[in-house]
């Protein structure tokens, strides 16, 4: 593991905001002065207000999640609580912008039950669980995003694709950075920054991860890939009706 990787994964965040407004606007005000200049100029159309707010609802559990592991007295190691803070930082700032870009719209944030209903019932107190819990919620949301990205295509929505998939490489990020720890503390078998088949808990986070067929061609065996190289390789997306159902496993109300 890098020592690092938490500044790394900082400094790739937000490289591109600076690049756009420029060094001498705060770091914290960013998120909403690009929201606001979204806002205005975007998010009037249902569709556009419809996928942010999809968006913001998994932002809203990412960010209390990581709020409430990092706040957890004695869960996370120290070695590894640099990341995990970063990773909270991040995924506050994804809260404050889109909050900011849809202004009144924005849905309201929902009950969670980071227990799974039960399912995770030691979540806050057991590091093996939260890490866990962790890289499910992550690559539920790089799924998630990339699902979304054919409803942002038309001309008027594109400035919000662009957004999109700035916060989306950054929770592809947090998945890998994630998903080594489990491999570092031997918390899952053979983890890798990267998914192999549909290999993965939750199942449900993982469904369809087997896919093998890209662009109407079934790579597996062409210049002697294996099935996992070949899904290693790809990353499918989720329909918002599966990213739901998963999230609904930690929505109470």
């Amino acid at each position: 593991m890098d020592a690092d990787v938490h500044e790394k994964l900082d400094f790739f965040s937000r490289r591109s905001l600076f690049n756009t407004l420029g060094k001498k606007v705060s770091a914290l005000a960013i998120p909403a002065l690009l929201a606001t200049s979204l806002q205005k100029a975007y998010a009037t159309t249902s569709g556009a207000i419809d996928v942010l707010n999809y968006a913001l609802t998994l932002e809203y559990l990412e960010n209390d999640f990581y709020m409430m592991g990092n706040n957890a007295s004695g869960l996370i190691p120290a070695a590894e609580k640099p990341i995990f803070t970063q990773i909270g930082k991040h995924e506050s700032q994804h809260v404050a912008f889109l909050q900011a870009a849809l202004g009144t719209k924005a849905v309201a944030k929902p009950k969670f039950d980071f227990t799974g209903k039960g399912a995770f019932a030691d979540v806050f107190t057991s590091y093996k669980t939260f890490a866990i819990v962790s890289h499910a919620l992550e690559d539920t949301g790089v799924r998630a995003y990339k699902g979304q990205a054919g409803n942002l295509m038309t001309a008027e929505d594109k400035p919000l694709l662009e957004y999109a998939l700035q916060i989306h490489s950054v929770e592809a990020r947090h998945a890998s950075v994630v998903r080594r720890l489990l491999n570092k503390n031997a918390f899952v078998t053979g983890a890798k920054g990267w998914i192999t088949l549909n290999e993965g808990s939750p199942a449900a986070v993982y469904a369809g991860e087997d896919n093998t067929t890209q662009g109407g061609v079934n790579l597996e065996g062409i210049a002697g890939k294996s099935k996992q190289a070949v899904t290693e390789a790809f990353d499918e997306p989720l329909t918002k009706e599966q990213v739901l159902a998963i999230a609904s496993l930690f929505i109470t109300a």
